[in-house]
Formats: C-alpha cells, structure tokens, sequence
C-alpha cells in the first residue's frame, strides 16, 4: 500500500484545496472503497462547491455518485424490564409494571438519546404500563414531557394466550425448550389460547381498555404473524404518514410488536425475524431514506457490552433451569 493509501485508509481525510485533484482522489477513494457512506457524507459539503466549478459537478454530487442520504430517522425502545420478566413469566398482554432494573434500563435509554441529543415531535406507544412507564422515564431523561403521547393496544405485546403468566423455564422443563421456542419465536403458530377459567382471563379479556374491540380484535392467543397483522395497519395508517412528513418519530413497545416492524422495515424472513433478540431499554436507531427503507442495520444507543449482555438475557428466557 502506498503513503497516499494509508494516510486515506487511516484518516479518510480528503484534501479540498483543487477541484481537478480532489475529483481525483475521491473518484480513487471511492473505487478502492475506502469511504462509507457516512463518511462520503461528511466529506461531500466541503467538495461540492468545488465540484460545481467543474464539469465533474453533475457526475460526482451526491446523486450522481449514488449516496442514499437519511430522509428520517426513526427510533425504538423496548420497554424496561418488568416484574414479570424478572420472574421469567410469559406476560403478553398482562400489565405488569416495571421492576427496578426496568426503570433504570428505561432511564438509562433516556440519557443515551440526551446525550446523542435527540428531539422528537410526537410518541407511540402500548395500552400497557411497563411500556408506557418507560416512555416517561425516557421523556423526563431527555426533559420532553410535553410531547404528544398516542397510546394503542394496537402495540401491545403478543397475547400468550393459556401460557400467560407461567414460568418460562419451569414450562421448558415440562414440555421442552424446542415447545417453548416454538410458541415464544415460532412465525405462525400460536400458543395454547386463554380460555374463560384461566386465571387472568377476567382481568385481560374484560378490562375496559379493550372495550371498544370487537370479538374479531379481541384475541385469546396470537402467534407473531398475528401480532404483525394487527401492529401494521396502525403504522402504515398513522405511523407512516407522520414520519414522511418529517415528524421525529419515538416508538416505546414491546419485543414482538417492534420486531414485527423491524420485519417490515428490513424486509427479514421468517426464520430470521426468530432468532431476533431486541434488548430491554436500549434505543435502536435507524437512519431511512425518502422511501422509508434503511440505509444500513439498526443501530444500538449503548456500550457493545451492556447491549450483548441484554440481547442474551432476552434468548436465555425460555431455557430450563439446570
């Protein structure tokens, strides 16, 4: 590798001082990739007014060299951990609240986006308090109470159905961990459903929130794929329009419903959208363009650790005890 090649490689530093020269390096830099995207962002507002005294100024502008540039940013958290995570128990759509852990995950998510220096313009969220709770801690974190908040059971986690409220790993050592994966990240197959006698039926089916559901809406189980079916009308009928028109949009739900979205915006199979861990309180970023498709993989606001740590607490859940 020559000087020139490593002092690129090394700083990416593109010298501006020629239109001629610079056209030259960047259309070298670019070839021998050697600049990302976001680092052929950075560089392109100082070279275009060279460009542009060029005849190069159409063919190397950030069009012509064919950079996606981020139309919108979009970012998501899932809820702080709850009293019932804590516990290992399939939640679904009963409201449990958040532990302790859970409110310093949900504050801690809040200081990361004051630190990067994130404003937002309108909020989504669940009908349930742990995701719910978490969104305040994240607005008083980042001092934007005042924002407008749209609530939905359209968001809410993926109901359980009969399994709501059992221990996971006491229920894989029972009927197996392939069982438990299967019902927990299997793409189309529901748990047991909830009938009448169970234990929580009364205070999930009959809660007044949901009244306004018809029997069709209202579900005793759900598999991934019918939590998909239920969470998309609401962003592509209220969420979409918003962002398109240059809302800063936050998100605070749960694990399934926001990897239904996260399969929607990456275009994930089925098989992978399984093996997907989003961990608890952590805000996942991502950069979109005009079309609302990404322009790279979600990005964690945390230290590589804490989000590894977190993302295998979450595949560990359904495991039996040893």
């Amino acid at each position: 590798m020559s000087s020139s090649d490593r002092s690129a490689n090394s700083s990416h530093k593109v010298p501006t001082e020629h239109p001629f020269r610079t056209t030259k390096i960047l259309r070298s830099l670019l070839c021998r990739r050697l600049l990302c995207c976001s680092e052929i962002r950075t560089h392109l507002p100082a070279l275009l007014p060279h460009f542009n005294q060029s005849h190069f100024s159409r063919k190397y502008s950030a069009e012509g060299i064919g950079v996606r540039m981020a139309a919108y940013k979009l970012v998501l958290i899932r809820h702080g951990e709850s009293c019932w995570n804590q516990e290992n128990r399939f939640c679904g759509w009963f409201d449990a609240d958040l532990s302790d852990t859970g409110e310093h995950e949900a504050k801690r998510g809040g200081q990361a986006l004051k630190d990067a220096g994130y404003e937002f313009d309108i909020c989504y969220t669940s009908v349930l308090k742990r995701a719910i709770r978490t969104l305040w801690f994240v607005l008083d974190s980042i001092d934007q109470m005042w924002l407008p908040v749209h609530r939905t059971w359209r968001l809410n986690e993926r109901h359980y159905g009969g399994l709501t409220g059992l221990n996971k790993a006491e229920t894989a050592a029972i009927h197996g961990e392939a069982q438990v994966k299967i019902w927990r990240r299997s793409f189309d197959i529901p748990p047991p459903c909830m009938d009448e006698g169970h234990d929580f039926y009364q205070s999930i089916s009959k809660d007044r929130r949901y009244s306004d559901l018809t029997e069709d809406q209202l579900p005793s189980c759900e598999s991934l794929k019918d939590t998909i079916a239920r969470a998309l009308p609401f962003w592509n009928e209220e969420i979409v329009p918003q962002i398109k028109e240059g809302k800063r949009v936050l998100i605070a739900a749960h694990g399934n419903s926001l990897r239904g979205i996260v399969k929607h915006l990456e275009g994930m199979s089925e098989e992978a959208i399984m093996e997907l861990n989003l961990p608890t309180g952590i805000p996942i970023v991502y950069e979109l363009d005009k079309n609302l498709k990404p322009l790279g993989p979600m990005q964690f606001l945390g230290d590589e650790e804490t989000v590894k740590k977190a993302m295998e607490a979450v595949a560990a859940q359904g495991k039996a005890k040893k």
